[in-house]
């Protein structure tokens, strides 16, 4: 409601306020105040008492945007209830002044908090600052009024900054958490905003004791308490419902959870009963350099779901199993360069039930349908939300193992089953990369599922100028350029690399970090030795997402660890440079046969209007041939090349979108890659894009062409588990939560490669459904057969293997990328659209995308010997073996749909 009181009747209120006497009440015993013209139901925007567009960013200045009168407060009220009625605040509060700062903030407050550079700041008088700590255990509002007294704006309070102030110095080195030491349990939890912590444990109540320096609650107890469930039990104030409520609340840095996730357990991971055979000595294979690795990205699931083979079909122990299908083919890949499995989200996930008798299955004869049928996509989607499957990014608790991958979720198995699969993978030659989702929870605020904000509200969790809960990443963002939800990225990311012996880990959507969040992050893993952790820190591998968007975007609150900006720092990031001018177009395309280089744009189009006419589609393959060739350099900034158009330019001059298509200082910075979980496989991407014509055999070119494309790239590569297997996921873009039906990879190719399953699930696909059912009812024609499935993988085996074993591609430095690589027909009368001609030390490599044999005359090397390099020499692709050399004119001829590798003899 918008109302005028006098200004005498709230300072008659706060001469009241030392016996918490209701605002309403003291105002009452004064004249009426006139009436409140225009009265509503609901207050206006600017009394709204339910957003918190006012932030305490540090202990002496809050901050306020928009006009708010000329006199502010700042009311805290323990117990809560302070309303907006008839125009005025109601409640009993008590107050801090407020004096504007002449100026705003100073310019280290700005640089702490860029977003707010243009907010009023206020600050407090100095008598008010030791209720600080007090004021922020209970309801927070704002007040500002005109110069009649009238009430302008009301608004609750966002408090990261200030509790950050406060507290962040004292418990920067806190152990969070069950600790274990000379024979007793302690328990430990940040709840600086909290009016009382409790133990819940083997069905006792504890009382836990508040450091007031850091605001960590613990509690010591017994030996007995090893083992034992407990939860904490909160009271504070809630602001998503803006009341104080008590919580009863896993722990934030659980070790181990009951199943579902209901308890936490006082579990010590280093009791050696959690240890597998083997696991203290256990011998990784040989540490490779990021800019080296060769990765292949893998759901646990998916894995071995449908592998007739394996005796643990979807869980942990699947990598144990030495014989399965599954286990020969990663050590094929393994012998032939592949260095690290990365694990799609293994963490404590909030969206699968736990527990097999929980779990649902489709209940429908799937196989029955026609391939194009919607029945499948139907069928899969109404279990869905309670089946077994999903992605796993929906972090419920950061450093516990997720339970619906063990034989039993109750209990320690998840821990020992983890490291046992770490130690399979080890011993099939692979190092183990683990996917890590620190940049948002699967629930915020009082919801089921909700954690670190039961504990400190709003606080966790990013918040936007209003107060809610930004979701830019689909879910709850967390704000981890706060220090708490920092120092958790860093602890958790420890805890994985010391306890399970984690080799590498991805961070998705990194770009929400802080770039300093993610440097502390690699700073704590370089303190790590194998004499005093077990583990050689300095060996573990970082890449992320560094995609840039959102309410943080543009280094908009602070800089963000985005592809520019970790260039040079050692921490890769993936490059969509060369993935979309591989496939064509991008990941979200309405029409999604728009064509690339390797889908066939100029030399092999397709009947799709957005390609353009022949002259456009021939300018803008000439374009993609140069964001490749940029990626061949490993996406170097100021790698010096000449254009397709015959100008000397940079890779940061080469345009992608708007950016610059370069931006690594150093090769590892950038990783390369044709497909990922994210977006169609590249076989189903190819499956849209090619001539609906082509064949079986020349599709599972097309993606040996893509793969290698990214394989022979300077730095690290990564491709998906099975799309060397041709694998398909029946045109789904999203599979996130589309079950094991479209998901499970078929290692033997007796059973496809998925595609033909049906349409896949509406809710993120329908519209591309006109495109898509054409395609899966002539599914007999686009089906692979083991001829192509097998040869397709047996050919990126051998251009692995070329990667693997030769110098030229693990170039250290942009000085040595340069010295070495050179496109010598790019910009000249020669260069052929479709085809890339890249020398490499002594070595020559030719990417034939076209439809037809093509010859590449390269004058600087003529009378040098080359030949086709051996492995494909004496390799699986018969094909290639006709690629041929002339020495006499320096002519490279290669076959249609082909990577050849020339090397001087």
């Amino acid at each position: 409601m918008t109302g005028s009181p006098r200004r005498t009747a709230v300072t008659v209120a706060v001469a009241l306020l030392a016996a918490c006497v209701p605002l309403s009440a003291s105002a009452a015993a004064l004249p009426p105040a006139p009436a409140a013209p225009n009265a509503a139901a609901e207050p206006a925007d600017g009394l709204d008492l339910s957003k918190s567009r006012a932030q305490w960013i540090d202990r002496s200045t809050l901050v306020w945007d928009g006009d708010t009168g000329t006199e502010h407060e700042l009311w805290y009220a323990r117990h809560g209830g302070l309303t907006v009625k008839d125009g005025e605040l109601s409640g009993a509060a008590q107050r801090l002044r407020l004096t504007p700062v002449e100026g705003g903030l100073t310019d280290a407050q700005k640089a702490r908090f860029p977003h707010l550079k243009n907010y009023a700041a206020f600050t407090f008088d100095r008598q008010d600052r030791d209720r600080v700590r007090a004021a922020l255990t209970g309801q927070l509002v704002a007040t500002g009024r005109a110069a009649d007294g009238t009430l302008r704006a009301a608004t609750g309070v966002q408090n990261q900054g200030v509790l950050d102030d406060l507290y962040a110095a004292s418990v920067g080195t806190a152990r969070l958490g069950p600790r274990f030491a000379h024979g007793r349990v302690t328990l430990a939890v940040w709840a600086p905003t909290a009016q009382h912590v409790a133990l819940d444990i083997g069905g006792r109540t504890v009382p836990m004791h508040r450091d007031h320096a850091s605001g960590v609650w613990s509690a010591t107890g017994p030996g007995s308490w090893r083992g034992k469930a407990y939860r904490y039990v909160v009271r504070v104030w809630a602001p998503s419902v803006r009341k104080v409520v008590t919580n009863k609340v896993t722990d934030p840095y659980s070790t181990a959870v009951t199943s579902d996730s209901r308890r936490s357990l006082a579990v010590d991971l280093g009791d050696p009963r959690l240890a597998p055979k083997g696991w203290s000595a256990l011998r990784k294979p040989k540490a490779t350099p990021l800019r080296d690795a060769q990765i292949q990205e893998l759901h646990i699931r998916d894995f071995s779901v449908e592998d007739r083979t394996s005796d643990h079909p979807g869980r942990y122990l699947a990598f144990t199993d030495e014989n399965s299908d599954g286990m020969r083919h990663l050590r094929g890949l393994a012998r032939a360069g592949t260095s690290y499995v990365h694990l799609l989200p293994a963490f404590d996930i909030g969206t699968i039930p736990e527990r097999a008798a929980d779990q649902t299955t489709p209940d429908c004869d799937l196989p029955s349908y026609a391939p194009d049928s919607d029945a499948q996509q139907a069928c899969v989607s109404k279990s869905a939300a309670e089946d077994a499957y999903n992605w796993g990014y929906d972090p419920l608790h950061y450093t516990v193992p997720e339970g619906s991958y063990a034989s039993d979720p109750e209990g320690t198995r998840r821990t020992v089953e983890f490291r046992r699969m770490v130690q399979g993978l080890g011993g099939a030659g692979l190092r183990t990369v683990m996917d890590v989702v620190y940049n948002h929870t699967v629930a915020s605020g009082q919801a089921e599922k909700s954690v670190l904000d039961k504990i400190v509200p709003g606080y966790y969790q990013r918040l936007t100028a209003d107060g809610t809960v930004a979701t830019s990443t689909c879910c709850a963002n967390t704000a981890p350029e706060n220090a708490m939800m920092g120092k958790l990225v860093v602890d958790s990311i420890v805890t994985w690399a010391r306890e399970y012996k984690i080799d590498g880990f991805r961070f998705d959507l990194m770009g929400h970090h802080p770039k300093a969040n993610i440097l502390a992050v690699r700073k704590a893993l370089d303190a790590l030795t194998v004499a005093k952790d077990g583990v050689d820190g300095k060996s573990i591998v970082l890449y992320g997402e560094g995609w840039n968007f959102g309410e943080v975007a543009d280094d908009a609150r602070f800089v963000q660890a985005t592809q520019k900006n970790m260039a040079g720092t050692g921490v890769a990031t993936f490059s969509d440079r060369s993935r979309d001018a591989l496939r064509g177009g991008g990941p979200f395309d309405d029409d999604p046969r728009v064509q690339g280089f390797a889908s066939g744009l100029s030399t092999d189009p397709n009947s799709s209007k957005a390609n353009g006419t022949p002259a456009q589609q021939k300018a803008r393959l000439l374009h993609y041939q140069d964001l490749i060739k940029v990626g061949l350099s490993g996406n170097l900034a100021a790698f010096t090349f000449r254009d397709s158009a015959g100008a000397t330019v940079k890779g940061a001059d080469v345009d992608y979108n708007g950016a610059p298509a370069g931006y690594a200082a150093a090769p590892g910075d950038a990783l390369s890659y044709a497909d990922a979980h994210d977006n169609e496989s590249l076989y189903d991407a190819l499956a849209f894009k090619l001539p609906e014509g082509t064949s079986a055999a020349d599709r599972a070119r097309m993606q040996v062409f893509a793969m290698a494309t990214a394989t022979l790239s300077q730095g690290p590569a990564l491709s998906q588990a099975g799309t060397d297997l041709l694998r398909s996921k029946s045109l789904d873009r999203n599979s996130f939560d589309s079950g094991d039906w479209f998901n499970a990879i078929h290692w033997n190719c007796r059973a496809g490669n998925g595609f033909g399953r049906g349409l896949p699930p509406a809710a993120d696909n329908q519209a591309k459904w006109p495109y898509a059912k054409p395609l899966l009812a002539s599914s007999p024609s686009l089906t692979p057969g083991c001829a192509q499935i097998n040869g397709a993988s047996a050919a990126y085996r051998d251009l692995l293997e070329i990667r693997a074993t030769e110098p030229a591609f693990s170039l250290a430095t942009a000085g040595q990328v340069q010295s070495a690589l050179s496109f010598p027909l790019s910009g000249t009368g020669a260069e052929t659209p479709g085809v890339i001609t890249m020398k490499l030390d002594d070595l020559v490599v030719v990417l034939n995308a076209s439809p037809r044999t093509q010859r590449q005359r390269v004058a600087a090397v003529r009378g040098a010997r080359y030949a086709l390099h051996p492995v494909q020499a004496s390799g699986s692709d018969a094909q290639v073996k006709s690629a041929s050399y002339d020495r006499g004119s320096g002519d490279f001829t290669v076959p249609a749909r082909t990577v050849a590798v020339f090397k001087r003899r």
